[in-house]
């Protein structure tokens, strides 16, 4: 099938969101479709692709990579790649459209594909309500949930088609009314099982530092303020343990909460790159998922699934781990108990490279990218023979 993606944010790249629509068109170019994805103008050009890119026009600018709503990117680069798509569809014939996330969804309803009979397909990473007080978006948060879930109400029966990401988010839009439950799917996203494997965890660590890795953007909603609070926790009862945020951010917003915590001399930051990734989790003793608020499955506690390492979660973010079995989760936001699961791991090694090596086999078994891809070229055929 001949298959136009709608991407908007930058491509490929290391973030929850480029991530699973690099490998879910990957994969599903490995199965032969022809996959053509219209996106910005920004995107790792180390990162390989075997589909075809159709790239905005850029101005010349730096561009704005950080996830979330932007003057830029609302004013400027939607504009333009909805032109870019009008354009894609008026000159090829595709047999489906498949929208990643809110503003692609609203940029192919813009283009309108139904009109030439094209379904559209869109992917639901999230829920706007939880998510969009999250940003810094000048107006009151109460508001921003207000108009998340109206929003989460009206656009996505617009589609086709809906592909949720978990279970939480496939069970709301059916319950809520958004979406008829004949016309809607959960598809978990996928992990690149290999590239982890290249840093397989040694075990019990034999050194005396205790190392806690959190790996992700710095964005309000990965509510790394309470990892940090945790983290003094720790420092009460493991003075030598030591806290490393693997990011491409800055973290000297971080430094006055730091300060105030007294944790500054045991925090250090390391560059996130996709290649060097696995090593970095590779080196945790501890993955820290402080996330609360999440509808979807944040594309790290995979990562850090395939990284074999014991991982500590809170629970609306902690997507296909199990307490005690793969991981340890605690109640949303409760700090204490948060610390309490660290130095849990940080002082029974080998409890956490068991639980490790049952998350990464899970992960390899259940949430591979040729599973979605299949399970995503069932969707696209269902679709097109109903058009037929």
């Amino acid at each position: 099938m001949r298959v136009l993606m709608i991407a908007a944010c930058p491509l490929p790249w290391p973030r929850g969101t480029p991530i699973r629509v690099h490998r879910m068109a990957e994969a599903l170019a490995n199965l032969d479709h022809e996959i053509h994805v219209a996106t910005y103008p920004v995107g790792d050009q180390s990162i390989a692709v075997n589909y075809r890119l159709h790239r905005v026009a850029s101005s010349g600018a730096p561009h704005d990579t950080t996830p979330g709503p932007s003057l830029a990117k609302l004013a400027y680069l939607d504009p333009l790649l909805w032109v870019r798509v009008r354009r894609l569809l008026d000159a090829e014939a595709f047999d489906v459209v498949h929208a990643h996330h809110y503003e692609s969804l609203i940029v192919a309803l813009l283009a309108r594909p139904g009109r030439r009979g094209v379904p559209l397909v869109y992917d639901a990473h999230t829920l706007l309500a939880p998510e969009l007080p999250q940003y810094r978006v000048p107006l009151p948060r109460r508001m921003l949930a207000r108009l998340g879930e109206r929003l989460d109400r009206a656009l996505p029966r617009r589609a086709d088609h809906v592909i949720a990401v978990s279970e939480n988010m496939q069970r709301w839009l059916i319950s809520e009314g958004a979406v008829p439950a004949g016309r809607t799917s959960m598809i978990p996203s996928g992990v690149e099982h290999g590239h982890f494997l290249t840093a397989s965890p040694a075990g019990p660590r034999a050194d005396s530092r205790r190392r806690i890795v959190f790996a992700g953007n710095l964005a309000e909603y990965q509510s790394v303020g309470l990892l940090l609070d945790a983290f003094r926790l720790v420092r009460q009862s493991l003075p030598e343990a030591t806290l490393v945020l693997v990011t491409a951010a800055s973290i000297g917003h971080l430094l006055p909460a730091m300060d105030a915590l007294g944790i500054t001399a045991a925090v250090s930051r390391a560059d996130s790159q996709y290649a060097s990734l696995p090593l970095r989790l590779a080196e945790a003793d501890v993955l820290a998922n402080p996330r609360v608020e999440c509808t979807g499955v944040p594309q790290k506690v995979l990562n850090y699934m395939a990284a074999g390492r014991g991982i500590v979660s809170f629970e609306s973010s902690c997507g296909p781990l199990r307490h005690g079995v793969t991981g340890l989760v605690v109640r949303d936001g409760d700090v204490e108990a948060f610390a309490a699961a660290l130095v849990r791991l940080l002082r029974e090694p080998a409890l956490a490279d068991a639980l490790g090596r049952a998350a990464r086999c899970e992960v390899t078994a259940r949430h591979g990218w040729g599973q979605v891809a299949g399970k995503v070229t069932e969707v696209y055929q269902r679709l097109v023979g109903a058009r037929a």
